[in-house]
């Protein structure tokens, strides 16, 4: 009877403990923060390559950027999740955040955001003092002009929340050339021009989430026509933003503008959806194979210059 109860458990245990990885995971955003990360990487990468320096003799400035980007991103996460406790219970998509099932109490959720945020930036002005500013700058955008202003106040939430999200490669770049170059900004302008159409289709898709929890996003406020026009004007925007970064090649441009090519054609087809929730989600899939296409061959035409 008590070896049959030890063995009980010690079988409980394990679930709790993978249970607890799981929550915390879902606390620091991990799908955020890795994506974030190839973005921070690229842009590391590309400054070695572009200012002809040798990573491998620089691998400590790599450990003190990546590690710190990670730790910041991770702790803009879960500040946000405490920030945003009391509407996430409204939506499907947040429900079972730890914040709201009660896995972490507030308290433990800001000490566990601000010891991550405050050990990222220490390690990122290692790096150096370029990258541990613009780690500040992509915090207070995050946390403050987006997390706590304009997310539920103003339709154009999704654009200022662009700004955080497109300061990772300007952390990874800063920390080899802290004075930043015209492939610094390429990288940033990329990204900030992405994300609205990336967000827009994951708006639409949960456009009555957002509306039961009162955020204002362009679907809720606007309708679905407008939005649509706003995707296609975004991804217009895009086309010649890779031109900008010709040092990586003919071949980068225009594997770049065949993407952009794509999107743009699949942008049009919305205009002539029969469903507009499953078209939505074709140009949430599209938006990430962009992403992770365009950054990886950045990565692999750098090596050839």
């Amino acid at each position: 009877m008590s070896n049959s109860h030890l063995m009980t458990a010690t079988n409980d245990n394990k679930p709790e403990a993978t249970s607890f990885i799981k929550d915390f995971l879902a606390l620091i955003k991990i799908g955020i923060v890795n994506s974030n990360l190839i973005t921070t990487f690229t842009g590391i990468w590309l400054a070695f390559q572009f200012t002809n320096q040798n990573f491998l003799q620089e691998l400590d400035l790599l450990f003190y950027t990546l590690f710190g980007a990670a730790l910041i991103i991770a702790g803009s996460g879960a500040m946000n999740n405490y920030i945003d406790r009391d509407i996430d219970p409204v939506m499907s998509r947040t429900k079972s955040r730890p914040t709201v099932t009660g896995r972490f109490t507030p308290t433990a959720v800001l000490i566990t955001s601000l010891t991550f945020l405050v050990v990222g930036e220490i390690l990122l002005f290692m790096a150096s003092t370029s990258a541990g500013v613009w780690g500040l700058a992509g915090i207070i955008s995050y946390v403050v002009l987006y997390s706590m202003w304009s997310k539920r106040k103003h339709v154009s939430n999704t654009v200022v929340g662009s700004i955080s999200g497109a300061i990772p490669p300007l952390i990874g770049w800063a920390a080899v050339e802290p004075g930043l170059s015209l492939g610094a900004l390429a990288l940033f302008l990329i990204m900030f021009v992405w994300q609205p159409p990336h967000f827009y289709a994951l708006a639409m898709k949960r456009t009555e989430e957002y509306r039961a929890a009162g955020i204002p996003m362009l679907p809720v406020v606007k309708g679905f026509e407008r939005t649509k026009r706003s995707m296609l004007l975004w991804v217009l925007v895009l086309f010649p933003l890779p031109f900008l970064l010709m040092e990586l090649g003919i071949v980068f441009i225009l594997l770049a503008t065949a993407l952009n090519i794509g999107w743009l054609l699949l942008a049009i087809k919305g205009f002539r959806a029969q469903d507009d929730l499953k078209w939505a989600s074709r140009m949430f899939v599209y938006s990430l194979n962009y992403m992770t296409i365009l950054f990886v061959s950045m990565i692999i035409f750098s090596m050839f210059i």
